[in-house]
């Protein structure tokens, strides 16, 4: 599970936004310091994700949907990149050559105990706590 670099500024547009303020796509990779083009692929994925909406309009923008206390950086991984494992081997559908012996593979029996200790570190805390945000009815 290597965080990608789309998993980074996903990260980013939720700590934009985290004030809970109404900002553009130009405000938040201006401030995140996240190319644009990227910008507006990332807040996409947040709001099919529920964690952002957009305002329509000549003043729209994006603005925080979820609270701060509801998710952890997996959720936002999740949401930006679904498919994210340690290594190939841990998908389900992957084409390990020894996946099919009787004996579990040893290697993959690691990187699954690896993974996990990865997504409960990612999950130990949730986001208003990382972002150190005090949580108003507005949001």
């Amino acid at each position: 599970m290597f965080l990608t670099k789309e998993c980074d500024y996903g990260v980013r547009v939720i700590r934009a936004l985290s004030d809970g303020r109404k900002k553009t796509v130009d405000e938040i990779a201006t401030q995140e310091h996240i190319p644009k083009k990227y910008a507006y692929k990332i807040v996409k994925k947040l709001e099919r994700g529920g964690f952002i909406y957009s305002i329509r309009g000549r003043s729209g923008g994006y603005q925080i949907l979820k609270p701060l206390n509801d998710f952890t950086l997996v959720d936002v991984v999740v949401a930006i990149d679904p498919d994210r494992y340690l290594n190939e081997c841990l998908r389900g559908d992957s084409e390990c050559q020894f996946k099919h012996q009787e004996d579990v593979c040893l290697v993959h029996k690691e990187l699954a105990r690896l993974q996990e200790l990865v997504i409960s570190a990612l999950n130990a805390k949730t986001m208003d706590v990382i972002l150190q945000v005090e949580e108003t009815d507005d949001v």
